[in-house]
């Protein structure tokens, strides 16, 4: 069975920092490309950043410069380094496992960034 489990979500002042993790299981995550999406109250799910098998990534212009995608594959999970945060980063965030013929989601995880 298939589980993408995120974690490392919370509550953080503006500029601060949090670290997303999107362990999984039943897959090997360099077989898969791995992107984090958001998706705020009200409004559509978006992509913030992907990474190809090879490891190439690509990032929503909102998130340039301020998150990082990155794998670790001998712990099979995705990281989602996000700084200098800004209240509009507040949403829920999920990871997604995208293969040829599959599509695998976590339930989430919930970033707050509010003072």
């Amino acid at each position: 069975q298939v589980q993408l489990v995120e974690s490392g979500g919370g509550l953080v002042q503006p500029g601060g920092s949090l670290r997303l993790n999107c362990a999984a299981s039943g897959i090997i995550v360099s077989n898969y490309a791995i992107a984090w999406y958001r998706q705020a109250p009200g409004k559509q799910r978006e992509l913030v950043a992907a990474i190809t098998r090879g490891e190439s990534t690509n990032y929503a212009n909102s998130v340039k410069g301020r998150f990082t995608i990155s794998r670790d594959n001998a712990k099979n999970t995705v990281y989602l380094q996000m700084n200098s945060l800004k209240p509009e980063d507040t949403a829920h965030y999920y990871c997604d496992a995208v293969g040829i013929l599959q599509d695998y989601w976590g339930q989430g995880t919930q970033v707050t960034v509010s003072s």
